[in-house]
């Protein structure tokens, strides 16, 4: 059956980082598979760490600053071809949670951020194993979760080993706080949920991440190189006694490596990581409240991808996005998503294939939600990310059906208005963003006629789901207005942007 221009579109909102008629016309050429193919084919573009080597940014005077960071980001996100790549990149951000403005190294902090998030854009089509030790290993989890330079227990003071990234690593990254059916549903006996780990469990598996430091091999520590490379092992403060937790027993003497690798296999192996991580992954790309059956659907990818690999995160991928529950749109009240502000300004930005003259990409930080978006990469404000997964809007018809809507929670009277004046500020004012263009021209010509202006926008940005009664408003301003192309496509796309069938995903 042939893909309509609304189907693509829709698709891309989940895939991708934004539609563009060209994008709309690949999928409907190719299927939705054979896009996806595709773009698991396409090479990454230059990383963000050389990015900031050729602008200059690893000058000593930047030692202690995050100069350059926010524009290594956006770059990416803004205009990389490889669209899927950095939009599961971005998803696994918000799970795998590192925020730049907490860490502690004190020097480097863009290098520090930018090189974990080249690492999870490596290996965001990869195994999530080895994705899992790349993040454990990375300067920026290190010092993020406080175990860079754990030390082991200390007999006289009574000191023992950091519990930090022991929690996290269960709780957020692999296990979950509950033990979970095969469909994501609490594994319940006599009736009460059970947990999937107990304190003695944190402090055997803190005794793990202990001697993990940056390797500074070659001993300059004026150069961000040692913020680049993954940590290595300090022998003399890695804890060598018995590593009891989650009912396995590291032997004593094993060193701080191989710890790593048997805790991590443990943990990767566990039952409940396919479901935790599957349904967190569809909620940031599909939909907040995943039928139990698609949840299941996704876990036994992760369990197995057809050829026998546990954690393939491709095979992950192309399950969410295939599925029928993704690719049929539907009325219930729990189907969909509230777009995150981020990813409505990206599909935007790359609607309107949007350049930096100057390379530079200066978009800078956009956490503010009076005047920005109330939200930017890598500025999650805890290891919690912007929003939890279960989030519900208090005192909702949302929680009174028992729903999440998880992006509601960045969502206040000062963040919508700021969103709404952002977007428009950068339409009508891309100079504020000191070098980053848009390009209406494809627009333009339809600029004469709101109906035709709006039903575009309505394909392009919303998939075709504005109301008749949107839409006609919509372009009922836009025919009021005087004969100015370029100010009427940007308080069109601006109209649209504001749309609640824009600004929710279904």
């Amino acid at each position: 059956m042939p893909i309509s221009r609304n189907d693509a579109s829709r698709f891309l909102a989940q895939a991708s980082l934004g539609a563009t008629a060209s994008e709309i016309a690949s999928v409907q050429q190719l299927g939705y598979a054979g896009w996806l193919e595709q773009q698991f084919a396409l090479a990454p573009t230059e990383s963000r760490v050389a990015w900031l080597r050729r602008k200059g940014f690893d000058a000593i005077d930047n030692q202690q600053s995050d100069r350059g960071f926010d524009a290594s980001s956006w770059r990416k996100l803004l205009s990389s071809p490889d669209t899927l790549r950095q939009r599961v990149a971005l998803a696994l951000s918000e799970i795998l949670v590192v925020g730049i403005d907490g860490l502690d190294g004190g020097k480097w902090p863009a290098f520090t951020g930018a090189a974990y998030q080249d690492l999870l854009e490596a290996n965001a089509f990869g195994n999530y194993r080895t994705l899992l030790e790349r993040v454990t290993t990375s300067p920026a989890m290190g010092e993020y979760l406080t175990y860079r330079g754990n030390s082991k227990t200390n007999p006289i003071s009574g000191a023992q080993p950091d519990e930090n990234y022991a929690r996290e690593l269960m709780q957020l990254f692999t296990i979950g706080l509950i033990k979970l059916n095969p469909d994501g549903s609490p594994a319940l006996v006599n009736g009460a949920t059970q947990p999937t780990y107990s304190q003695s469990d944190i402090l055997g598996l803190a005794r793990v991440w202990t001697g993990w430091t940056y390797d500074f091999a070659d001993g300059n520590r004026d150069t961000p190189d040692y913020k680049v490379r993954p940590m290595r092992q300090d022998k003399s403060n890695h804890e060598y006694g018995a590593k009891t937790f989650l009912g396995i027993t590291i032997p004593e003497g094993t060193d701080g490596v191989q710890s790593m690798r048997l805790a991590l296999d443990t943990l990767f192996n566990h039952a409940n990581v396919g479901p935790f991580i599957g349904r967190q992954l569809i909620q940031r790309l599909v939909t907040s409240n995943p039928s139990r059956g698609y949840v299941q659907r996704v876990a036994s990818a992760f369990a197995d991808n057809g050829s026998g690999t546990r954690g393939d995160l491709k095979a992950v991928i192309k399950t969410i996005l295939l599925d029928d529950e993704a690719r049929t749109l539907a009325a219930s009240a729990g189907a969909g998503k509230l777009r995150e502000p981020m990813l409505r300004f990206t599909h935007i930005s790359r609607m309107l294939s949007v350049t930096s003259p100057s390379d530079d990409w200066r978009v800078n930080n956009t956490s503010n939600p009076a005047t920005a978006l109330a939200q930017s990469p890598l500025r999650s404000p805890s290891v919690f990310n912007f929003f939890r997964p279960g989030y519900t809007p208090p005192n909702t018809a949302t929680g009174s059906a028992g729903l999440v809507s998880p992006e509601f929670q960045l969502a206040d009277a000062s963040s919508v208005l700021g969103y709404v004046t952002f977007i428009r500020n950068f339409l009508f004012s891309p100079s504020n963003t000191n070098d980053v263009r848009v390009d209406t021209s494809a627009l333009v010509t339809l600029a004469s006629s709101g109906a035709q202006l709006a039903a575009e926008l309505n394909t392009l940005l919303a998939a075709g789901q504005l109301s008749a009664a949107n839409a006609a408003d919509i372009a009922s301003a836009i025919d009021s207005m005087p004969a100015n192309a370029a100010n009427r496509v940007s308080t069109a796309i601006t109209l649209v942007a504001a749309a609640p069938e824009y600004i929710v995903l279904r």
